[in-house]
């Protein structure tokens, strides 16, 4: 089953974006304009059971996989660690 798309929920107490700390020369920003994968879900949910737990979202694998690539992170358990660490990595995973 094709996992929802999550949609970020606005802080409570604060006012924070994560555009501002990622610097604009940063390699993710360079790449991000070239990435576009609005559309894969479409074109990827007839392979996806309607059964079943709920996958992770077809845009955020594919992201995360380019910074485990671009950053020479090997381990998709390091990845996902890494991608909740580093806010230039969450800013280009959405």
């Amino acid at each position: 089953m094709m996992g929802p798309r999550q949609e970020a929920q606005g802080a409570l107490f604060y006012d924070f974006s994560l555009e501002d700390p990622v610097p604009r020369d940063h390699l993710l920003r360079s790449i991000d304009r070239f990435v576009d994968l609005s559309s894969m879900r479409s074109h990827i949910a007839a392979f996806y059971s309607h059964t079943g737990r709920p996958s992770i979202d077809p845009e955020l694998l594919i992201r995360m996989l380019i910074v485990g690539y671009c950053f020479g992170i090997r381990s998709e358990r390091r990845l996902c660690e890494e991608v909740h660490l580093n806010l230039a990595y969450k800013w280009f995973c959405r």
